[in-house]
């Protein structure tokens, strides 16, 4: 007769680890189930309803997932989930409103309108980029993202929604919180004479010169003449208004006047001008290479040469970063950020650029700088005032987690 089987102790599944063995197979059962478009719709809700975290994100990523669905995830604990969910409803959106039953479609919208008002900014942000060029939203809901007090939420929409009229813009204008926003209006498509007017007397510098960028700007003959009385002390203004095309020729003569000789050499290389135009702009073409040429040696060194130098003998720090703020040497504060962050100089500027205290607080936590040089650069480089300012938490400590300056980073492609 055979010996029966022995089994050796060291190979008896222990009772705790068999279920986490279930636990563990069943878990991965229910996120395939979640990602599959032919799962059923009773079976995504279920899923949405009991599933754990991941389980519930792949229903809220699936465009299988019911109406009754959606509305449910819209309020579900997690964040990663709702931003899933913002994702995927801002993209399908305009055909999640073709199904027959109304009482779906109300869903649906109610779906949209509660991620418009969720408490988490990436949820926000999220949903704002998937509908920002739709005309199908509830203009409600554009004019609440459009509103929003984060810099990522509000400046998608405001830039490109075509549910935003003149008047709205206009609005936005006056009421605007941060550099950023009037940015995004002067950015938009086939911008209006009375819109454009609204950006100029903002008086806000980068959007005037981002609106002397925008080739689809509208603008007024005496809005530019006003631009150009003023553009001789504003350095930002001078290469985006030479590249205008509606310069008359008493506007390039004016412009000739403050520009460095490489603008005025490509003034004269404008279609159209007349012949005493011309001449002027050979003239001061003339006149302005020898007053360079006199002062060239006088030049300080240029922002990488001098931030190098400081690196070299270890004084690239905050009272660095501190002085050129100081003194407004926007290229040298850029430089010494992307030396000390590791990071490229165009996504220094973007985040210089975006009008967001958070963001540049994190750019200089990432450069190890202190939380008072960060609030330094709110001031005198981006020049945010008043509300937009972010302070330090107990006068020196950085007011954000962690993890919230990681993820305004990652906003600027900056891992």
């Amino acid at each position: 007769m055979a010996e029966p089987a022995v089994i050796s102790e060291q190979y008896t599944l222990a009772p705790s680890e068999a279920l986490r063995l279930l636990e563990q197979r069943e878990q991965s059962t229910q996120h395939e189930l979640a990602s599959r478009t032919d799962a059923g719709e009773d079976v995504l809700h279920y899923l949405a309803e009991h599933g754990a975290a991941a389980t519930r994100r792949a229903v809220a990523a699936n465009p299988a997932a019911s109406p009754a669905s959606n509305r449910l995830l819209a309020d579900d604990e997690e964040d990663e989930v709702r931003v899933e969910l913002a994702s995927k409803i801002g993209r399908l959106f305009p055909g999640l409103l073709l199904v027959e039953k109304k009482h779906l479609r109300d869903l649906t919208i109610e779906t949209l309108e509660q991620l418009a008002r969720d408490e988490e900014p990436r949820v926000r942000a999220m949903l704002a980029e998937e509908i920002k060029h739709l005309d199908c939203v509830p203009k409600e809901v554009v004019q609440r993202l459009a509103h929003d007090a984060e810099i990522i939420v509000c400046t998608p929409v405001i830039e490109y929604s075509p549910l935003l009229s003149d008047a709205d813009l206009i609005e936005i204008v006056a009421v605007s919180h941060a550099n950023a926003m009037l940015s995004a209006v002067a950015r938009r498509k086939g911008l209006s004479c009375e819109v454009s007017d609204a950006v100029v007397s903002s008086g806000d510098t980068t959007a005037i010169a981002v609106l002397l960028a925008n080739i689809d700007a509208r603008l007024r003959k005496k809005t530019l003449d006003t631009i150009i009385s003023q553009a001789a002390e504003v350095a930002e203004w001078h290469g985006p208004l030479v590249l205008r095309a509606d310069l008359s020729p008493r506007a390039v003569r004016r412009i000739a006047s403050f520009v460095a000789s490489a603008l005025i050499d490509l003034l004269a290389t404008r279609q159209g001008l007349d012949d005493a135009t011309r001449t002027h702009l050979a003239r001061k073409l003339h006149t302005r290479r020898q007053k360079e040429a006199r002062t060239a040696d006088k030049q300080p060194a240029n922002a990488a040469a001098e931030v190098e130098a400081a690196r070299r003998d270890g004084k690239l720090d905050d009272s660095f970063v501190a002085t050129a703020a100081e003194a407004c040497q926007k290229d040298t504060v850029t430089r010494a950020l992307s030396v000390l962050a590791k990071i490229d100089e165009t996504s220094v500027r973007r985040i210089l650029d975006s009008g967001s205290a958070k963001a540049v607080t994190a750019l200089c936590w990432r450069a190890g700088l202190c939380m008072r040089i960060a609030f330094k650069l709110q001031n005198t480089v981006m020049r945010l005032k008043g509300p937009d300012l972010l302070p330090a938490r107990g006068g020196v400590d950085f007011p954000l987690t962690e993890d919230e300056m990681r993820w305004h980073l990652g906003y600027f492609g900056v891992g």
